[in-house]
């Protein structure tokens, strides 16, 4: 199971979007069964195209065995996070740098 959540993002990436993947909700995104060439074009394409957004974030998440969790994340936007295995948990860490 694939999950990709936004916020904020544009018009041309919610159409990439849900041309790729069931939009479930306004901006919940999911595939139950996408090979790892199909996740990792679609999060290229999020990438390329997120440097046009402005107070925009991406969150993917999916199904790996040999992640923490059974779980990778990964993560574009704001407010910037780092996420963390510890104790083979997931967790976020933000950077309180101001």
């Amino acid at each position: 199971m694939t999950l990709v959540v936004t916020r904020n993002v544009s018009n041309r990436s919610r159409g990439f979007l849900a041309s790729s993947l069931l939009e479930l909700a306004p901006g919940v995104y999911s595939a139950p069964h996408i090979s790892p060439t199909v996740r990792e074009r679609i999060w290229a394409v999020l990438t390329d195209w997120f440097a046009l957004e402005k107070d925009a974030s991406v969150v993917m998440v999916w199904a790996d065995n040999t992640a923490p969790c059974g779980q990778s994340v990964r993560t574009l936007g704001v407010p910037p996070v780092e996420v963390v295995a510890i104790d083979g948990l997931l967790t976020t860490h933000r950077s309180t740098d101001l």
